[in-house]
């Protein structure tokens, strides 16, 4: 995938031209369209099956993400929340026995098509993962990683001032760019990592856990980013914290297993209704507490 590939699909402001958010049929048993589908769509799911080797971890999973919103994975552990999490930027590509089966689009795009370029994808579709890894770089560098790379043109302190206050960091670092981002506090280089992402101006940012590791008040400060974030960004943030997804999230997807240990969708929609008036025994049991 290339910039020049996509760009004929989108319009200025991100929009698949001449697109509306298709309804589809429901897979998950709440009967009607897809509830997430009003709302025009970041990536589109279509029958999708995840395999390590001969063992299938997710089966037949069909939804729309919805564009500058939150929406929030949540499930037991193992139901492969993060296994679909990592295949929407092809992360599970670097792992030799994954493949996919179904179709993922990406504003029209296959992401999984032949043509497709998995570094372009990953420029695309961010990814901030559960322990904050900062390279072993100063704080300046680690933000201007990105930008360098492609070759960016304009003034590079600028791109990295401007992605530090987007992460809601810059009044913490702006007197220590030159410091190891490895000496910040957790908090602090989750924030960073968030501010890196973003520098290479993707169009998602997938969250695997990113607050699992951090205080309440890192957390805090994480959840309000995220907030302020989806203005510009489409973000999907895999949580095991039920009062995250409901302070956090504007929609919900909740999976589990099924006998054969393969993760499926059992409900999805906005997040109030999940947890207040969910229409699935099962996700009532979940978000209640009184399983997984």
């Amino acid at each position: 995938m290339t910039t020049e590939t996509l760009a004929p699909a989108i319009d200025v402001g991100g929009a698949v031209a001449g697109a509306a958010a298709p309804a589809v049929a429901s897979h998950d048993g709440q009967g009607g369209s897809d509830p997430m589908a009003a709302i025009p769509s970041a990536v589109e799911l279509r029958g999708v099956s995840l395999y390590y080797g001969a063992f299938r971890a997710i089966k037949d999973v069909t939804l729309n993400v919805p564009r500058q919103r939150v929406t929030a994975f949540i499930g037991p552990s193992g139901c492969g929340k993060s296994t679909l999490l990592r295949s929407m930027n092809r992360m599970n590509d670097l792992i030799p026995i994954a493949r996919a089966e179904g179709s993922m689009l990406f504003h029209g795009e296959d992401l999984y098509a032949d043509y497709v370029d998995p570094v372009e994808v990953r420029r695309r579709i961010g990814m901030v993962f559960q322990k904050a890894n900062p390279f072993p770089k100063s704080i300046y560098d680690n933000v201007a990683f990105g930008p360098r790379i492609m070759g960016a043109k304009g003034n590079l302190d600028d791109q990295v001032e401007s992605c530090l206050r987007r992460a809601a960091l810059w009044d913490e670092v702006k007197d220590k760019l030159r410091q190891s981002g490895l000496a910040l506090s957790g908090g602090q280089q989750q924030r960073l990592c968030i501010a890196r992402a973003i520098a290479t101006e993707p169009d998602m940012i997938l969250m695997d856990e990113p607050c699992s590791a951090l205080d309440p008040r890192s957390t805090l400060q994480i959840e309000e980013l995220m907030a302020e974030l989806k203005e510009k960004y489409t973000i999907v943030i895999v949580t095991h914290n039920m009062q995250q997804a409901a302070r956090a999230s504007d929609f919900t997807v909740f999976l589990t297993m099924d006998q054969d240990r393969a993760g499926y969708v059992v409900e999805r929609g906005p997040t109030l209704e999940i947890f207040t008036n969910p229409k699935n025994q099962l996700t009532e049991d979940y978000v209640s507490g009184r399983f997984g």
